[in-house]
């Protein structure tokens, strides 16, 4: 079974290499559009768009990344968790305070962001443009906070790396539906597991005949690899959270 979105889905690869065409307005129109049409929980729309074009605040997006090929993209977008402009919104007392404030309420921030960015990536995909979702913003909360002058109730989630692609990258593997879709109840990993075994062949297989720094990692290396990463790096997390005033018991 195949139909266009279809192919755009099961077709996505990160792109990180762009050429120097930037997307028109028209462009950022639309895929902020495609982003706004998605669902959103309780139809409360908790999430805001920065498009960031300033080459000083790029460059310092470099920085806190770590991929100042972010810099040379066709435009970056910030994608915030909000419930400040929500708080505007409706008249303070006790009780909608603390749900503002609640963990409930930035976890919906967190979902509206979510799935808005998808949106976005695969209607630049369908536009023929690349894209990079990028988590690494939060390398550095306390200073996008300072950087973009995000008010309480805000909070960085992601940046969208997207342009024109200047490469084609081969599609990842992903995993067997049966290490990820199960019917009815979890199903635990066994030591022994055969699609697991297959997986790692594969994904090592792909990583040796990759154009760019081809190694022989599996994909239960680079889960370990991953977690092996200093945490100190991302440490402070619940207090930038704490600050900007989620996850605040009342």
């Amino acid at each position: 079974m195949t139909n266009p979105t279809l192919t755009t889905l099961l077709n996505h690869r990160s792109i990180r290499k762009f050429t120097d065409e930037k997307l028109t307005t028209a462009e950022v129109t639309t895929l902020v559009d495609a982003a706004q049409h998605t669902p959103t929980s309780t139809f409360s729309q908790q999430y805001s768009i920065i498009s960031v074009t300033d080459p000083e605040k790029l460059a310092v997006l470099g920085d806190i990344t770590g991929h100042h090929w972010l810099e040379k993209s066709g435009h970056f977008f910030l994608f915030l968790a909000d419930q400040y402009r929500n708080s505007q919104l409706v008249t303070a007392t006790p009780a909608t305070i603390a749900n503002l404030h609640s963990t409930d309420k930035f976890l919906a921030s967190i979902f509206d962001a979510s799935i808005a960015v998808e949106a976005m990536v695969v209607a630049g995909e369908s536009m023929g443009l690349g894209s990079t979702i990028m988590g690494s913003i939060l390398n550095d909360v306390p200073r996008l906070i300072d950087l973009f002058h995000l008010p309480e109730l805000t909070f960085p989630v992601f940046g969208l790396a997207v342009g024109h692609p200047a490469e084609k990258p081969e599609c990842k593997p992903r995993m067997p539906q049966e290490l990820i879709h199960f019917t009815n109840d979890y199903q635990p990993l066994t030591a022994d597991s055969a699609p697991l075994a297959a997986y790692n062949k594969v994904i090592t297989d792909y990583y040796q005949k990759r154009g760019d720094h081809p190694n022989a990692e599996s994909f239960t290396h680079h889960v370990a690899n991953e977690l092996a990463r200093d945490p100190k790096q991302r440490a402070k997390l619940n207090q930038a959270l704490e600050y900007q005033g989620f996850l605040q018991h009342h």
